[in-house]
């Protein structure tokens, strides 16, 4: 089966077609950088992190290029700069805002673990290939500049609201800014901003400004991945007016579009959009305090991408129980003594193996079709129950060994069960463990229930659970 892509610009799921390329670009619109990370950042970042890594695993003779800019200039930006004590400059406000909250996202994503994008660049280092992109423009007739501003002539470019799907019509009766002198059009928008007395600005050949948002990312995605650009992501709120915006900017100045536009639904908290004002903003930091970041990653795999999602603490919790099914059956690996996944051997004779190798294929069939993670997840949980019954009827170490390289593996692409410290954990209190354990017998034994509950419950308070089997008591720790 093909790779499907749901593609946006034309509104059908096509057949993604890298060709004869040996690299392939893609292209995320990355963070505003002006206040804490919330979950929906999260949301977004995650989601093309997975993409990014099926992309690899599906396409190994491939280079897969990650860019993601950084809006480091804005109007947000300086807005909250204004707000900020102190008696540096304006300008050295804004920078300092940026640099705080770009700290913060770094910090969060790395603590989701999220990879880095290959190349991250920010607004601020392309000013000049802005301005050399403007001026392409508008020796093209495509742009104008009026009292220091430079607009672009949306009519010009006849294929506009190609993917929005909206008619130029349409688009006028919600147009807010009524022609001036400055405007020759109520829809064409800017390039290039005069900045105002205090507000950070970079010379130009129309005076002092600013870049306006929607040209930095065609100068980017252009700049770095040239003729290699095959995918644009970004979330459903930006197909209009930003990424339309640079569709007409990157054809008009002749250079490369992407071939696929990709959007994420966005987030809500309970059924609400997330803000402030209401009192449901929802930090990563603080979200992590509460959880281990792959329930937050089950938590968004239980959606599919392109669906908008609601965040609950009751749909945390079942994804924290969904978590809590790998490491039961991790620890139950590890005590048949098939933990190490090094040399093992794909044993075919075995049925159960067959069944794995099966939900193994559904998983890359179900990401083949538009990255469809809810059902791939579910061909995980289904790998789990069928290697459980392997440990009920024959445990085979090679067959659990395979089956845990395999949940391992596929997982991986998710970002799941790569954080070394939780398979460290329990060999690291192994001993004292089954020596409280052989106590604990010892007690029962003589009929001393009070100081065997007692050391279950001492184990307990230690994030240890024990488990009393016909085989024996087993334990693993609580997750």
């Amino acid at each position: 089966m093909s790779l499907q892509i749901y593609n946006t610009l034309r509104r059908r799921k096509e057949e993604f077609c890298p060709a004869k390329k040996s690299r392939m670009g893609i292209y995320v619109c990355g963070p505003t950088v002006y206040d804490e990370p919330h979950i929906g950042h999260a949301r977004s970042a995650y989601i093309f992190d997975v993409i990014v890594k099926y992309l690899r695993f599906r396409f190994k003779e491939k280079k897969v290029i990650f860019v993601r800019n950084v809006t480091d200039i804005d109007d947000k930006i300086i807005d909250r700069a204004r707000q900020e004590p102190g008696s540096e400059e304006l300008k050295e406000k804004a920078k300092l805002i940026a640099e705080k909250y770009l700290a913060s996202y770094h910090e969060d994503m790395n603590a989701l673990g999220l990879e880095k994008p290959d190349i991250e660049p920010k607004a601020t280092e392309t000013i000049r290939d802005m301005i050399v992109f403007i001026k392409t423009l508008m020796k093209k007739k495509y742009a104008y500049e009026s009292s220091g501003n430079v607009y672009f002539s949306v009519r010009k470019f006849k294929e506009y609201g190609s993917l929005s799907g909206q008619s130029l019509e349409s688009m006028l009766e919600g147009a807010r800014v009524a022609v001036g002198k400055e405007k020759r059009d109520p829809l064409d928008f800017a390039l290039w901003k005069i900045s105002k007395s205090d507000e950070p600005y970079w010379e130009s050949p129309w005076g002092k400004g600013r870049p306006g948002w929607h040209i930095e990312c065609s100068v980017m995605s252009t700049k770095y991945l040239k003729r290699d650009f095959l995918i644009h992501g970004g979330g459903l709120d930006l197909i209009f007016p930003h990424h339309e915006n640079e569709i007409a900017q990157t054809v008009c100045a002749g250079k490369k579009s992407a071939d696929y536009w990709i959007h994420n639904g966005l987030l809500t908290i309970d059924g609400q959009k997330m803000s402030k004002s209401l009192g449901n903003f929802v930090s990563i930091k603080d979200i992590l305090k509460r959880y281990h970041p792959e329930v937050l990653k089950l938590f968004f795999l239980s959606g599919h991408y392109r669906s908008p999602i609601d965040f609950t603490y009751e749909k945390m919790e079942e994804a924290k129980k969904a978590r809590e099914r790998f490491y039961i059956l991790f620890d139950r690996i590890d005590r048949a003594g098939a933990g190490d996944v090094k040399g093992c051997r794909k044993q075919k004779t075995e049925d159960r193996t067959g069944e794995i190798e099966e939900f193994k294929r559904k998983f890359e069939e179900a990401m083949d079709d538009d990255f469809n993670t809810p059902l791939a997840l579910g061909c995980l949980y289904e790998i789990v129950s069928i290697t459980n019954k392997i440990a009920d009827e024959n445990p085979q170490r090679e067959l659990l060994r395979y089956s845990r390289v395999i949940v391992l593996n596929l997982g991986g692409i998710f970002g799941l069960f790569k954080d070394k410290k939780e398979f460290k954990k329990r060999k690291d209190v192994e001993g004292r463990v089954l020596e409280a354990i052989k106590e604990r017998k010892i007690a029962r034994k003589r009929g001393d229930y009070k100081t065997a509950d007692r050391i279950r419950q001492g184990l307990l308070k230690e994030g240890i659970l024990l488990e009393d089997t016909k085989e024996g008591t087993a334990w693993r720790r609580k997750v």
